[in-house]
């Protein structure tokens, strides 16, 4: 009889974690060389029965905004005048993992190319002895070494899920923190929301960025690593390709019209900048 009860309040409690939503708070170190710079944004794990989805809040947000200036602009005067330093966020990924197998993608962009990762590796947890409460949560201590990092994490039983920030899974219970062992990678839990059946539906894992447009490029981890490498090392390579593709030889920024030469030399050198201070990446085996 207790065994049937336990079984019946594990259902339950199975059932009621299914549709929800997860927010965490992300910080992290950009650039190892400037540790004092810690950046912050909202991200979003939404789990719902076939899948869950993670991304960040503060990227959405953002561009859900751009989007709707900019499509004013093109009604108002036939031209898209770019203004990327009005974009906030700087995690621009999603991590798709399918049930009940936790298959794991990593959807992302370089320039205009949409990818989609297939990670094969597995999560091999150290389940440790110590707990402390966190939150509203008794949490038990876990460690990992992935991703080029050594990671501790707390999760808690009250949650039945095998789920957490980012691609991290696989431990009996929701993962409530998780960190780097320089803490210059690490994610908090902030808040839980049971999701309506109309915010179920509007979760698709195929359509991953507000500005949308064209079909991934599947592919593995080590085709990724080098694609990656790649673009790092030219970060207009992509955008080029596309432009191939299109009759666009102008573009305005900030309300100036600049011919296309001129609009990709200063990207490259922009981007060059960023790619420098960018070098402490939440999966550092990607330099490596």
């Amino acid at each position: 009889m207790n065994k049937l009860l336990f079984l019946s309040i594990f259902i339950f409690c199975l059932g009621n974690a299914q549709n929800q939503r997860f927010s965490y708070v992300y910080q992290f170190v950009p650039d190892s060389t400037n540790q004092a710079d810690v950046k912050s944004e909202m991200t979003i794990l939404d789990v719902v029965p076939e899948f869950s989805k993670f991304y960040s809040e503060t990227v959405f947000k953002s561009d859900s905004a751009y989007k709707k200036v900019l499509e004013k602009e093109i009604i108002a005067s036939g031209t898209m005048n770019v203004k990327m330093e009005n974009r906030k966020g700087l995690f621009r990924h999603t991590i798709i993992k399918e049930s009940p197998e936790f298959k794991t993608f990593l959807v992302t962009r370089s320039g205009q190319t949409k990818l989609k990762v297939l990670d094969e590796r597995k999560i091999n947890w150290k389940i440790l002895p110590e707990k402390e409460k966190i939150g509203e949560f008794q949490t038990q201590k876990a460690e990992t070494e992935m991703y080029g990092r050594k990671w501790t994490a707390w999760f808690t039983t009250e949650i039945p899920l095998q789920e957490g920030p980012y691609k991290f899974h696989g431990l009996p219970g929701l993962i409530v923190k998780i960190e780097d062992q320089n803490k210059s990678h690490s994610f908090m839990l902030n808040a839980i929301k049971n999701l309506t059946q109309e915010e179920v539906k509007n979760i698709d894992p195929n359509k991953n960025f507000v500005f949308d447009s064209g079909d991934y490029l599947n592919m593995d981890r080590a085709a990724y690593k080098k694609f990656y490498l790649d673009n790092r090392n030219d970060p207009n390579k992509s955008i080029r390709s596309s432009l191939q593709q299109s009759n666009i030889v102008q573009v305005s920024v900030a309300g100036q019209k600049t011919d296309m030469t001129e609009f990709l030399r200063e990207r490259e050198k922009k981007e060059k900048e960023k790619i420098a201070k960018d070098n402490n990446i939440i999966e550092l085996d990607l330099l490596k």
